[in-house]
């Protein structure tokens, strides 16, 4: 029997959430199935969070499936993981791409459990929590995990190599990211009790988007929550802080999906473009989205092709 700790921790805080960050203030979902029950269409209807790398994988999964003979409808751009797992919950989507330690740590009040670290523990303690009428499939060994990145001339100033090196420091320092790193434990909740971190000031921002970037270019930001395959740290030589305690646990990349929605031809799809994709290759194809502007659909689209999964 599955243990279900869904949602005091994350689907709490999204009741009180928005979907304005998608855009415009727009509901992405407001096109989706009605609240409450299951999808009433065929097609598969997938979401992906609000973050390039989110749905590009979206999208690659939505290609996947169509090649496979699936109907296929996106709702990508919807928001932060405590709206898009309510979402996924009242049957509004279908499947959604996801990062095994960050799902872990939303589904477990506290965190992940104390000696949970690798993938393969992630993925196994993930079965005991998953809520509900979800599974999630094969894992890839494509991982993207959190960090807390500077630039190269704060990590210069103040001797900053790890996380640690922030503690005597981070009074003087105003960090920015996602708005909901505030209260995640994979955030400033997590980086106090293990780290003594304690920023001056958290400027909520976006999840490891433009904004953030510009804002740590600019100065305006000292340290920023940024994704480790985002091309931006290389591009501007930022300087990705260790993590010693391992407060950002293994993050690999992994099909989240409704039972009720999955098949046999589904699950060998999936698993077989999981079994594909590695952190280099991730990392390669969203710099053709972030630096040289293409839409997710053409980079997916050449992705399969130099990547064929059946």
């Amino acid at each position: 029997m599955k243990r279900r700790t869904l949602l005091t921790t994350a689907l709490a805080s999204g009741a009180g959430l928005t979907l304005a960050a998608c855009g415009a203030g727009e509901d992405p979902l407001a096109a989706g199935t009605p609240s409450g029950g299951s999808s009433s269409t065929s097609a598969v209807i997938i979401g992906s969070a609000n973050f390039p790398e989110s749905e590009l994988l979206g999208e690659m999964y939505a290609q996947v499936l169509e090649g496979a003979g699936a109907q296929v409808q996106r709702q990508f751009g919807i928001g932060s993981r405590e709206v898009y797992l309510k979402a996924l919950q009242d049957g509004s989507i279908d499947l959604i791409p996801e990062y095994n330690g960050a799902l872990l740590a939303a589904l477990v009040e506290g965190g992940a459990p104390q000696g949970v670290s690798t993938p393969e523990q992630v993925y196994d303690a993930l079965q005991d929590v998953l809520p509900e009428g979800t599974e999630v499939l094969e894992q890839s060994a494509a991982e993207d995990k959190d960090s807390l990145s500077v630039t190269a001339a704060t990590a210069q100033q103040y001797s900053l190599a790890t996380i640690a090196d922030l503690a005597p420091v981070a009074g003087q320092l105003v960090a920015g990211g996602a708005p909901e790193f505030t209260e995640r434990y994979q955030g400033l909740v997590g980086l106090e009790e293990l780290y003594g971190v304690r920023f001056k000031e958290f400027r909520p921002l976006d999840a490891g988007g433009p904004l953030t970037v510009q804002a740590l270019v600019n100065g305006d930001i000292a340290v920023a929550n940024i994704f480790t395959t985002d091309s931006a740290i290389e591009t501007n030589g930022f300087v990705v802080l260790e993590d010693p305690q391992n407060l950002f646990l293994a993050q690999n990349v992994l099909p989240l999906m409704r039972s009720t929605k999955n098949t046999p031809e589904i699950t060998e799809a999936l698993n077989a473009f999981s079994a594909t994709l590695t952190t280099e290759k991730l990392t390669r194809y969203l710099a053709r989205v972030q630096v040289d502007k293409q839409t997710s659909a053409e980079v997916a689209k050449a992705y399969l092709a130099d990547n064929p999964v059946g």
